[in-house]
């Protein structure tokens, strides 16, 4: 018998990984029905979770948390990938804008993360989990992004809400190779050098995912981390 070639293995692994996250999807869906929501920040690799769930559950509410302070790249490439996936996205910010943070605060990107983060970030996704009443939060983490990403579970309860994370185990190639089969549009910035994309004031190119977030000082924004369903 024939040894498969290494473009066969590769159809068969992003086949095999394709129909297990599949399923991840469809049980999360069975269990909470219309209180299950996705998140997304439109960065890099985006379009993988948002092309698959949406297939599966057309017009499920995708959580969009626009910090204010986002890169013009992103918002063109969030507009892309709404009309050719048609999201039904929910765009939540702060409820205090940028310039009134700034006033009061000053740059608290570089004075405070924690509370950039809580402001910016984790009550705007508080408050879409409560408006939208949902149980469970499918997010597309993947286990070898940040050091707190790989101990998580597919399947974790965290300060009230379940999440999910389908493509937990995942690789790079993994990525790459379903938004090549599908063909995916890339963020913009992607072939400049960035594998991770958030603010404008503390992204920049690297290496590794690691590194490419608030100067390496943090591998995580707060918002996986934090008690985002806390009352």
């Amino acid at each position: 018998m024939d040894r498969p070639s290494a473009k066969q293995v590769t159809v068969f692994n992003r086949e095999a990984l394709e129909e297990a996250t599949k399923a991840q999807v469809a049980w999360a869906d069975r269990v909470f029905r219309h209180r299950l929501i996705v998140s997304t920040s439109f960065g890099i690799q985006s379009a993988v979770i948002l092309h698959l769930v949406s297939r599966m559950l057309p017009g499920i509410p995708i959580v969009f948390v626009d910090t204010g302070y986002l890169m013009p790249e992103t918002h063109d490439y969030a507009a892309e990938l709404a009309a050719l996936l048609r999201l039904n996205v929910k765009r939540y910010a702060g409820a205090v804008t940028p310039a009134a943070m700034e006033a009061q605060y000053g740059k608290l990107w570089e004075t405070d993360l924690d509370e950039y983060h809580r402001i910016r970030k984790v009550e705007p996704m508080r408050r879409a989990i409560a408006e939208l009443d949902a149980h469970a939060w499918i997010a597309g983490l993947r286990a070898d992004q940040t050091t707190f990403r790989a101990t998580l579970d597919p399947v974790t309860f965290q300060d009230g809400i379940f999440k999910v994370h389908p493509i937990l185990r995942w690789r790079s190639q993994d990525v790459y190779y379903y938004m090549e089969h599908y063909r995916l549009p890339q963020h913009p910035l992607w072939e400049k050098g960035f594998t991770r994309v958030g603010d404008w004031h503390s992204t920049s190119p690297a290496g590794d995912d690691r590194s490419a977030r608030f100067d390496g000082r943090v591998e995580e924004c707060g918002l996986h981390t934090s008690g985002v369903a806390d009352e």
